[in-house]
């Protein structure tokens, strides 16, 4: 007997988009229905709007993008999946629109939006939505020039830290140019200026965590998917206003912002756009700060795709070392086995103490960090100390397959570990977070506390005493001069400046006295000494913290294991410090 076809769902517009009923009628539904937007870009916002406005029942669409997904897309495009990686991003939204509505009409711009098909885009639109990148000016201002020709209303909406900030523009009133005044400036002023003219109160800024991720040259910024919502909320709401012609809308130039992490909204009218006195001292200011944050951009991380190994030896650099120069090098020895080479620096460097021990100990940082980076690939490590010769230290390091094995937890703070000397928070540790901490180091080293405030001033004397005699010691003045670097925030070779925890006034006092030794001992006899560097380093940052703590061996080892002791050493305070940045 023949099996009865199934047939799928039926769609029918009056009952797919029959709960908008309410606030909107029915009639102004039928309207929504024949109405046609075009939305350039479907990546961030674009995909969003697409869909947003589908759902409200818009019947017509002209969608533009050239660009395809990719992973670093799938923290905000609504599209970007592992299933459309590599798909052109204009094919996955018409895709998740036409599974919404199959009715649509909709005709797409797989090339872009050029000055030879910018009128076929707008051509019986009712409603221009920008959806392109933050850093298309250009074609955004084009668009923007031909709907003001057109009559064609339009709404922009940037995502902007944790809100929104949008602009409506009207046929007949202030047009983007006018508004924003781009005109012929280089393209690093015109990125200040639109994100000026887009968030004159700068609501996102006192929240914002990482300044150095904002990289206006190499055009890019952080995003959320909580600002990409919220964008496709108000151009929704827009769109209604416009499209069914009620409600105020409150045009450039008047301003919107909403910023959902501190609560606040703003729509203000502003006179000139950024052509108004205040505001061009404030894109002024805003240049200027842009523009050092580009001297030096956070340098982007892109981890090999290659053989094991050499993902594991990728990881392993970011194991600390001393005075951050990575004394040691690797020789790929097998499939799962590599020999590394570490050089100490006992022969002309003091802080390299007792026959290099400081950097004995930084190779423990890296075995750790390999054992973790190691644990991503199913593999255990195992590691022999073969002695040394001439300041050169060996290991050989293999990597066995272990069945079960799964990452280690540590694994993601392996890249967010730093270091820094600024005031901690001083909330007490909680019980589990010590336990969490004196588990991390294993059974052969123990953890002391020091909580109370004066076992804190105490220890923060002590570490204050050894700055004064860092500082006061020719020996170290001559690694201090090879080691600091006072032009990079990211330095490859030794630590910046700009890391060490002094303010600028103290740094600049610092850079005139350490081109010449005499300087620094006039310094330290007659200026004050040391006490400023004393109080930044480590009297403030030593009281203003939860706790202070000793790592402790718990036996002795013997003398012909002293190297490797220490190693292990270093392999359980890599662990106390990841467990450290694991807890926040």
């Amino acid at each position: 007997m023949a099996k009865r076809a199934v047939s799928g769902p039926t769609f029918i517009y009056e009952e797919a988009f029959s709960r908008n009923i309410g606030w909107v009628t029915e009639w102004e539904q039928q309207q929504l229905r024949h109405k046609r937007v075009a939305i350039a870009g479907m990546g961030g916002v674009g995909g969003q709007y697409a869909l947003a406005l589908t759902r409200l029942g818009i019947g017509g669409f002209h969608l533009s993008d050239m660009d395809v997904f990719e992973v670093a897309n799938f923290n905000r495009q609504v599209a970007a999946t592992l299933k459309t990686v590599n798909r052109p991003k204009v094919d996955a939204v018409v895709e998740m629109a036409r599974e919404i509505n199959p009715e649509l009409e909709i005709k797409t711009f797989a090339d872009g939006i050029n000055s030879e098909n910018v009128d076929a885009f707008l051509d019986g639109v009712d409603l221009f939505v920008d959806g392109f990148d933050f850093f298309v000016l250009d074609v955004r201002a084009h668009v923007f020039q031909r709907c003001a020709e057109l009559g064609i209303p339009a709404v922009t909406a940037a995502p902007i830290g944790m809100g929104t900030a949008y602009l409506v523009y009207q046929p007949g009133g202030m047009t983007f140019e006018e508004y924003f005044r781009l005109g012929d400036l280089p393209p690093d002023r015109q990125y200040v200026q639109f994100l000026a003219g887009l968030t004159p109160s700068a609501l996102q800024m006192p929240y914002i965590q990482d300044k150095t991720r904002i990289d206006i040259p190499g055009k890019r910024g952080p995003s959320t998917m909580a600002a990409v919502q919220l964008c496709s909320g108000v151009v929704g709401a827009e769109a209604v206003k416009i499209l069914l012609g009620r409600g105020r809308v409150r045009a450039m130039p008047y301003y919107h912002q909403f910023d959902a992490y501190r609560g606040k909204y703003v729509v203000r009218k502003l006179p000139g756009g950024n052509g108004n006195p205040m505001q061009r001292l404030k894109i002024k200011l805003a240049y200027r700060q842009f523009t050092a944050l580009a001297k030096e951009p956070w340098p982007k991380y892109e981890p090999p795709s290659g053989p094991m190994i050499d993902q594991i030896l990728d990881l392993a650099r970011w194991a600390p070392s001393g005075d951050n120069n990575q004394p040691w090098t690797f020789s790929i020895t097998g499939d799962d086995a590599v020999s590394v080479s570490i050089r100490d620096k006992a022969d002309h460097d003091v802080y390299d103490f007792n026959d290099g021990q400081p950097t004995v100990m930084t190779a423990g940082f890296l075995m750790e960090t390999m054992r973790i980076a190691a644990s991503v690939h199913g593999r255990d490590m195992t590691w022999t100390y073969r002695g040394a010769s001439d300041h050169v230290h060996r290991i050989d390091v293999s990597f066995p397959k272990k069945a079960g094995l799964t990452a280690d937890p540590l694994f993601p703070y392996i890249t967010t570990r730093s270091v820094n000397r600024r005031p901690y928070r001083s909330t007490p540790l909680t019980a589990e977070q010590i336990g969490d901490l004196e588990a991390s180091v294993g059974e052969a080293f123990s953890v002391t506390w020091y909580t109370s405030g004066a076992d804190k001033e105490k220890a923060a004397r002590l570490n204050a005493l050894a700055t004064d005699i860092r500082l006061r010691a020719r020996e170290a003045y001559e690694t201090h001069q090879r080691i600091l670097d006072w032009d990079r925030k990211y330095s490859p070779t030794g630590v910046p400046v700009a890391a060490v925890g002094l303010n600028p006034m103290t740094i600049k006092m610092m850079r005139w006295a350490m081109r010449d030794w005499k300087r620094v001992d006039f310094l330290n006899r007659y200026l004050a000494g040391t006490w400023s560097a004393q109080m930044e380093l480590d009297i403030v940052p030593g009281t203003r913290c939860a706790a202070h703590f000793a790592v402790t061996r718990k036996a002795t080892p013997a003398a012909a294991d002293e190297a490797a002791s220490q190693i292990r050493a270093g392999i359980a305070l890599q662990r106390f410090w990841l467990t450290a940045e694991k807890l926040g």
